[in-house]
């Protein structure tokens, strides 16, 4: 367990896939209300979130009652986005938090535990990825020291949707 300024970082475990499911439900809703097409109510289940643990890592963020305010997956590779490879950077998914509940820097806090979790493996890179049609998270991203780096645009949603995607990373300190 980290805590990070009040915050309590901790791996999810299968018994916490549907307040996964609930967090990402909660984030497509919001998102969908501001006209950002990314994420869909429903898209993931809790056999998606189950298939991560086991995967890579899915961590769970909550303040000092308890209460989860936020989440994200960390892989340890994307061919899909980023192709085959070496093993230099973990790879930052699904970065949820929760609107009602988290305080203001939430999202930041949870980026800088997904960069410590990759910098404590002795990889040198943090690498992620937002929809090429929502210019506010790639602001944000920016402004937390990731750098684009490319575009890919043909991936691929379950329901063969095909969008494009920016390609980001940033250095970590060793």
């Amino acid at each position: 367990m980290i805590i990070d300024d009040g915050i309590v970082f901790r791996p999810a475990e299968e018994k916490d896939a549907g307040t996964l499911v609930k967090l990402y439900d909660q984030a497509a809703r919001w998102m969908r209300g501001r006209g950002i097409a990314q994420w869909k109510p429903g898209e993931k289940d809790a056999a998606h979130f189950r298939a991560k643990m086991r995967e890579g890592e899915v961590w769970l963020a909550q303040d000092a009652d308890g209460r989860v305010v936020g989440a994200y997956e960390l892989w340890w590779s994307d061919e899909e986005a980023w192709g085959v490879q070496p093993p230099v950077a973990g790879y930052v998914h699904r970065l949820m938090i929760e609107r009602e509940a988290a305080p203001a820097g939430t999202g930041r806090r949870i980026l800088e535990h997904a960069e410590h979790r990759i910098a404590r493996t002795g990889r040198e890179r943090a690498r992620l990825d937002c929809v090429s049609t929502n210019p506010r998270l790639l602001a944000y991203y920016r402004s937390a020291g990731y750098r684009v780096v490319g575009e890919f645009p043909h991936k691929t949603d379950r329901d063969g949707r095909v969008y494009g995607v920016i390609l980001l990373e940033r250095r970590l300190d060793a």
